[in-house]
């Protein structure tokens, strides 16, 4: 768990037509069938609870979702989902990173790939999970698509020596994101020094206190661009920017958008 990413659905989908979904059903049972070992499994997946599972071919499209992973993204079927890439239902600067891993994957650079990333959960509140993702090979061996696990991160595992350094402030982070939070008060009510905070945090999720707090509200201020119509200047006062040039350049610096590309991509532009 090097690294810690946002992650935000894409609301708008490519269309494609009945018999488009009809051939890709069939790549499907064709890839699937080219597997070294294939059983009815799938259904299991969508009775563990707390657990998403997916696989993707070796070209990126997605060949198997489970319930969890289909209501993350806002589906009522997997059909809707089939054959979608990560281009299609992630911001581009999302996707980069996860077909880069894939890459690697695929190549045998890389046996397998943890990463920490922001979701919303269910109350809408930032919270962290775990990703693993390992190469699929069919009956001769041959890497052909990638198959992961996404899950919220356990309370035992919060408990674990390393988590439990930091599971309090990334409490903090997660209620008081909208408040003027400083890092130095985070760090001192979790009895720790500034320095010692910075040093256990980076080991747990590979990034600083300071970047997962920006992180956080930047996830926050694209779910309110997309949800609701406030402007620029709400948005950074909801979402704890200083102001909405602040909380423009922040947003820009990690999505590679405007607030305003970001909300017309997504929504559209407001009538």
């Amino acid at each position: 768990m090097r690294k810690t990413t946002i992650i935000h659905p894409r609301l708008q989908l490519p269309k494609r037509s009945r018999s488009e979904l009809d051939d890709l059903e069939e790549e499907r049972r064709n890839w699937l069938g080219s597997l070294g070992a294939v059983s009815p499994f799938q259904p299991l997946f969508d009775h563990l609870p707390g657990v998403c599972v997916f696989a993707k071919d070796g070209r990126g499209r997605t060949m198997f979702a489970s319930r969890g992973i289909l209501d993350r993204y806002r589906m009522r079927h997997e059909r809707e989902m089939l054959g979608l890439t990560d281009f299609d239902i992630n911001p581009r600067h999302m996707a980069e990173h996860y077909v880069k891993d894939d890459r690697r994957l695929l190549s045998g650079r890389a046996q397998m790939i943890e990463r920490l990333e922001l979701w919303f959960d269910p109350q809408g509140l930032p919270d962290w999970f775990v990703v693993t993702k390992l190469p699929l090979a069919d009956a001769r061996g041959r890497r052909v698509g990638i198959m992961g696990v996404l899950r919220r991160a356990e309370d035992h595992e919060k408990r674990l020596p390393l988590f439990q350094t930091v599971s309090r402030a990334v409490d903090m982070i997660r209620r008081d994101f909208a408040r003027p939070l400083v890092i130095a008060d985070v760090a001192e009510a979790c009895g720790e020094s500034l320095r010692q905070l910075q040093r256990r945090f980076h080991s747990a999720f590979g990034t600083t206190p300071q970047e997962f707090l920006i992180k956080t509200r930047v996830l926050s201020a694209a779910r309110l661009l997309e949800e609701t119509r406030l402007t620029a200047s709400e948005i950074a006062q909801r979402c704890g920017f200083v102001d909405a040039s602040s909380f423009a350049g922040q947003f820009r610096q990690r999505t590679g958008m405007t607030p305003l590309a970001y909300r017309r991509a997504h929504v559209g532009t407001p009538s």
